[in-house]
Order: structure tokens, then sequence, then C-alpha cells
């Protein structure tokens, strides 16, 4: 009996999730703990890992399709090889048939493709495990009948092959410098499960929050001149600070003089948190959907500078490249979404429920600033704080920012 591979509940929310790619092919050898497809729920991409050994048999939903929880999506034999010998009557007058008592083994798929198409599987060369014929090697000899077919039925004898001669094309001057693309065109694609889940809830911030905003300039030379000084001692390690590496540790340590920033609103009290969990927001390619998650970097407060810059780093990688788990999304306390490495110089920012507070960074600008009185060029960055006023008031928000301030343009605290 085949052993049914259904789409998983992979968070307490998830109602259907989007088969976003197939790790496995038909014919491939399963073990338990094998990576088999990557499915994106309503909150973060996952891994679909199966639970037996066996034969990956057959695809019942194609990547891209959404499939309700419960859905079974593939199926897995047990048979680890099928014996063609086992597999047909052995009475069976058909040649194809009487074929099946050399040893060869096929897969199901494959042997249905074959009878199909009416390869003769004798000719053909098994690319699975153990040289087992599977579905793509039938395929294959299919694809390759198929181009055979047409290029001899469009080929034409010698003497009529002239070449042949055209007048010269009129170009007409009205025609667009620019080629007309299809992006020019009108179209609509279906929002995936990420773009709907953060459509919501950003939705339900903005109406069931009561945002207000406070924004600070910083002098970042001094921070500027620490991060130079330590990346080049740091480079022989591979390890490379960003300025957002020092804003996650500045503001954790803000966080942990000032409780309100680390609190959720209950709706009938305050909770305050005892991590300090600083959410990164990251941005996801377009050509993958693009869209924003935001990573967890646990006990920020608790970790060096270098510690930081790695967890940030593995977590943007893995955002990108395969997607993070809800673990890695999860209990974040406070968030930092950074455009000033996109030159932003001011921007504001949804607050991220259960958070109390979203700091907005712009870039660190170059300009003419007054410095102890004189005149002179240097660096400054402007931050600004969204926050929930159930939760902080304008005073603790100034307070907040004071002490960010002093962590930031007094940046040797933060090595210590």
């Amino acid at each position: 009996m085949p052993i049914e591979i259904t789409m998983p509940r992979l968070s307490d929310t998830m109602e259907e999730g989007t088969l976003l790619h197939w790790h496995k092919q038909v014919g491939d050898v399963v073990s338990s703990g094998d990576v088999l497809a990557d499915i994106e729920t309503d909150k973060a991409t996952m891994e679909l890992q199966s639970f037996d050994d066996g034969i990956f048999s057959e695809i019942l939903v194609q990547e891209g399709e959404k499939v309700e929880v419960g859905k079974v999506i593939a199926l897995l034999s047990e048979e680890v090889e099928s014996s063609d010998s086992q597999a047909s009557p052995p009475n069976s007058s058909s040649p194809s048939q009487q074929e099946e008592h050399t040893g060869m083994t096929i897969s199901p798929v494959a042997r249905r493709l074959a009878d199909e198409y009416g390869v003769d599987i004798r000719t053909i060369q098994g690319s699975g495990p153990s040289g087992r014929v599977i579905k793509r090697d039938i395929l294959q000899v299919v694809d390759t009948t198929k181009e055979t077919s047409a290029a001899a039925a469009t080929t034409k004898p010698a003497e009529l092959l002239q070449p042949i001669v055209s007048e010269p094309e009129v170009v007409a001057t009205s025609q667009p410098i620019v080629p007309v693309g299809d992006w020019r065109e009108n179209r609509s694609e279906p929002l995936s499960n990420m773009r709907q889940v953060i459509a919501k809830r950003l939705v339900e911030s903005k109406q069931t929050i009561p945002h207000y905003q406070v924004t600070m300039s910083f002098d970042m030379d001094p921070l500027l001149d620490m991060r130079k000084t330590l990346n080049k001692q740091l480079a022989p390690s591979g390890v490379k600070l960003s300025v957002n590496d020092f804003l996650v540790r500045c503001c954790a340590l803000a966080m942990s003089e000032h409780p309100a920033f680390n609190a959720s609103f209950g709706g009938d009290c305050i909770y305050y948190h005892g991590p300090v969990n600083v959410g990164i927001a990251i941005a996801l390619p377009e050509e993958k959907g693009g869209g924003l998650v935001v990573g967890s970097i646990r006990d920020a407060d608790q970790k060096s500078l270098r510690a930081i810059s790695q967890e940030s780093a593995r977590l943007g990688n893995k955002a990108r490249d395969k997607g993070l788990s809800v673990e890695e999304m999860s209990d974040t306390t406070f968030t930092i979404s950074n455009l000033g490495m996109f030159g932003v110089e001011h921007f504001t920012a949804i607050i991220n429920p259960p958070n109390s507070a979203i700091l907005a960074v712009g870039a660190a600008v170059e300009k003419p600033v007054v410095r102890d009185g004189e005149l002179v060029v240097g660096h400054e960055l402007s931050a600004t704080l969204s926050l929930d006023h159930r939760v902080i008031d304008g005073a603790m928000a100034a307070r907040y920012l004071k002490t960010l301030k002093d962590l930031i343009e007094n940046p040797a605290a933060l090595l210590v």
C-alpha cells in the first residue's frame, strides 16, 4: 500500500499551504528525515520532511498550487525496488510483458508511462538508484522521439532548400524608441500566502494600535570610526560588522533600561517580557515573490557585536534563500526596520504586533553640522520610533531615545 504524504499543519493558524518546490522526483529513493518539499505557510517558508523510507512514487500537487491542510500531495511506495518479473502476470502473451522476466527494475509510474507511449524499456539505461528506470528516463525517450519525428516532418528535398531573398525592411520613423514589453500590459497576480498575511497584519496594526511617532538625530561619527577600527581587526576572521549590528545592540541595551519598550498591550494589562528579542526586518527578493519577514535575534542584550553580526547575517541569508522557520521569526519584543542602506534618509514604520515599538532607521548622511559650537562636516542619522500609545507615552519615548543617543554617540559602552 502506498504511503500518503499530506499537507501538514506547520503553524497553529495555518489552514492551507503553497507547494513552492519539490526536492524529490518520482522514482527517487527517500529516507526518513529527507526534505521532500518547501511549503509556504501563512507565516514562513518551511521544509516538509519525510517520516518514512521508500520510493517517491507519485506527485499529486504541482509547484505553485495552494492546498488545504490534510490533503494528499504525494505518494510514497513502501517497496524499495519493483522487479519486472513480479510486476506482470507470468502467462501474458504480450511481447512487452514477456520482457518483464529479464530482472530489470522499474518504478510503477515509469512502467505506466512506458505502456502509454509504447516505449521499449529494454532499450533504456535507467538513471535511478542501481540502474532503476524511473519517470524521467521514459519522458526523455518520449521527448527525443517527438523531436525526431517533428524534424523529419519538416525536412525538404535539397533542391527545394533555396535561399530566400527578401526586400529590405522599411522601418517606420514613428516606432517607439523603447520597445513595449509585457511589463506594460495590464495583469493581475494572486497574492502569496505571505503577502496575504502581511496585508492582514499591517491593516490590523494600523486600525487597532494608536500609533504616534517620535524622531531624533544622532551623531554617527564616533560609531562609524569604531566600526572601521573593529572591522579592520576582525577582517582575518571574516567578520564584518554593519551599522545595523551596532543599532541592534544599542536598542537592546536601551530596552533593558526601559522595560516598557520590551512590553506588549494585553487588553486589561501590560505584559512585560523577560527576554530582550530584537526583530530585524528582512526584504525578500522580488523573484521569489518579495515581501518582508522579521528575523528574531534572541537575548540581544546579552550578545556581543560579533554574535549579533553573525546571527543577523545567518537570518538574512536564510530568509532570502530558503525562508525562515516559525521559530526564527517568533517572540520578537521590538523591531528595527533599516532603509538607510538604500539611501533613504527618513521614513516611518508600522508596528509589528505584539510589539509596542518599531524603529525606522535612515541613512548616515554626511552634512554640515555644529559640533562644540563649530560648524564642521559630520555624519548624522535620523531615526523615528513608531509607538503604541496604550503602552508608551511621549515622555517615556523621549527618555528611551535619550538613552539610545548616549549609546550610539559613546559606542565604547557597547564593548562591555
